[in-house]
């Protein structure tokens, strides 16, 4: 799978990008990102991506043209159903699990765009067909991690990049499932804190009712 970044702070996403899972999913070429600094796509000396509202109000707005001209450099490599243009937005749909494994399924080259300041010239949604993703109830000073965020969690869900598919939490036990490690017995300010002795059993068949227990169920709103 593909993914490309449209961002003005691209630093924001490379170091991050270039780290443990995600950068040996790229090593093994089981996906592909992209990182592209919209600013070099300005019309001016000064590389300016971002102007005045219109109607007046507090803020700028980042401009349609250098977005629109840096989305054209993209080289799409699948057929134009396998595409999907995203803008980060707090007022876009909420960014869940499901969505992240219907795109990782159905979707073979995802660009994000990453919005700033007051938000993105609204035409730029109108042009490109773009569909607006939040990934929560708050707003960010920028798109940027969210674009990470949602890379992430899409990855996850493509066979091959987590090794073993008992890793992704979710497909055994449920997220939130408590989990421990060596040593077995932790000493903080003179009080002992243990690994349940049920771990320690060898009683697979116990130990995985155990955690089918202790799993978490979000919260109905």
């Amino acid at each position: 799978m593909r993914f490309t970044i449209l961002t003005l702070f691209p630093e924001a996403c490379e170091a991050y990008f270039n780290t443990s899972i995600l950068k040996r999913a790229q090593v093994k070429k089981l996906i592909s990102i992209n990182i592209i600094d919209i600013r070099r796509f300005a019309n001016d000396k000064h590389n300016t991506a971002d102007d005045k509202p219109y109607g007046g109000g507090p803020g700028m707005v980042m401009k349609a043209e250098p977005i629109l001209k840096a989305y054209r450099s993209v080289k799409w490599q699948v057929r134009s159903d396998k595409r999907k243009v995203i803008i980060l937005s707090a007022a876009g749909e909420k960014f869940t699990s499901k969505m992240a494994k219907h795109l990782s399924l159905n979707t073979g080259h995802l660009a994000l765009i990453a919005g700033h300041y007051e938000g993105i010239d609204e035409r730029v949604k109108k042009i490109l067909k773009a569909e607006e993703v939040s990934i929560g109830p708050y707003v960010l000073t920028g798109g940027e991690l969210p674009a990470m965020a949602m890379v992430d969690a899409i990855v996850r869900h493509i066979p091959g990049v987590l090794g073993k598919v008992g890793s992704l939490e979710g497909a055994r036990y449920g997220v939130g499932v408590p989990a421990y490690t060596r040593p077995e017995v932790i000493t903080y300010k003179s009080k002992k804190y243990r690994v349940p002795s049920i771990l320690l059993s060898g009683d697979h068949k116990k130990i995985e009712e155990w955690r089918r227990g202790m799993r978490k169920t979000p919260k109905a709103k």
